[in-house]
């Protein structure tokens, strides 16, 4: 299999979404596709939500415009190579198999995005509005907090820095990517890896759901797309470590918001409380 252009890469993900809800509900997958787009267009605050996300993924678009301004002067990759060495080159080279290649493209260029529209379907179709709200706002905090590294940490993929020896295995299946995909991922936005930080926080998301088929999915799919920055000759394992620490952040900060929890101001309970304890 190769991918030639984005279009095909939007009918693969259109159709690896059906596949997930024919395995998620096989009796009838039609029904919650509908009632979850029957749910989502009839809350505006849904689709506020929905609208702050396009938000956040259109200031990361115009943070590749930006830095294309911006006269750095510095490069952190040496830095980062001088650290790990040839881990990445090791991991690609024993791992390296052509339909091996195939597979994980497909995880890393389709899935990834798959299980991101998936969840908002599956949350809304099981009407866990708690799950919808965390998701949107983890997503929304992963790219956000991601912006500020990728202006001012440069740090290029492994395959970019020729000392590390690695080759972009991307090309043997989507030859295509640097003019169709790339637009979307600047060659030197590798800390922290959103690949990662968006895996693991779906996990922890899904982890929370009753759905035990959704779960399964979800963190195999996680599992592979991880394995796929490394293989592919993308990421250090340094963008791995600090995509996970932002997912745990994003996701405990997402779940305080969504539990209404997060709050500058103590609730009048909180606060009666303790002018009682003060009094005593």
């Amino acid at each position: 299999m190769t991918i030639e252009s984005m279009t095909e890469v939007y009918v693969y993900i259109f159709l690896t979404i059906i596949v997930l809800f024919v395995y998620l509900y096989p009796k009838n997958p039609l029904t919650p596709a509908f009632k979850s787009f029957k749910q989502f267009f009839t809350s505006w605050k849904m689709i506020l939500h929905f609208a702050a996300i396009a938000f956040i993924l259109f200031l990361n678009k115009i943070e590749l415009t930006i830095e294309e301004n911006m006269s750095l002067d510095y490069d952190l990759t040496p830095l980062f190579y001088g650290w790990e060495g040839n881990i990445v080159y090791t991991i690609q080279n024993f791992f390296h198999n052509d339909l091996l290649t195939t597979v994980v493209v497909y995880f890393y260029v389709v899935v990834f995005t798959s299980l991101i529209i998936a969840s908002f379907l599956v949350y809304l179709n099981e009407k866990d509005n708690k799950l919808f709200y965390t998701f949107c706002y983890a997503i929304m905090l992963n790219y956000g907090l991601a912006i500020p590294f990728y202006l001012f940490f440069p740090i290029n993929e492994v395959w970019a820095h020729e000392p590390a020896g690695v080759q972009f295995l991307m090309l043997d299946v989507f030859p295509t990517f640097e003019t169709e995909y790339r637009a979307l991922s600047g060659l030197n936005n590798c800390f922290p890896s959103l690949h990662t930080s968006i895996s693991v926080t779906l996990c922890l998301i899904a982890l929370k759901s009753n759905n035990i088929r959704w779960k399964s999915i979800v963190l195999i799919s996680a599992g592979i797309i991880i394995f796929s920055i490394f293989y592919l000759g993308i990421h250090w394992i340094a963008d791995m470590i600090g995509g996970v620490l932002l997912a745990l952040f994003a996701s405990y900060i997402a779940q305080r918001i969504a539990d209404g929890r997060f709050s500058l101001r103590k609730s009048k309970t909180e606060q009666f409380t303790q002018d009682k304890t003060v009094e005593q």
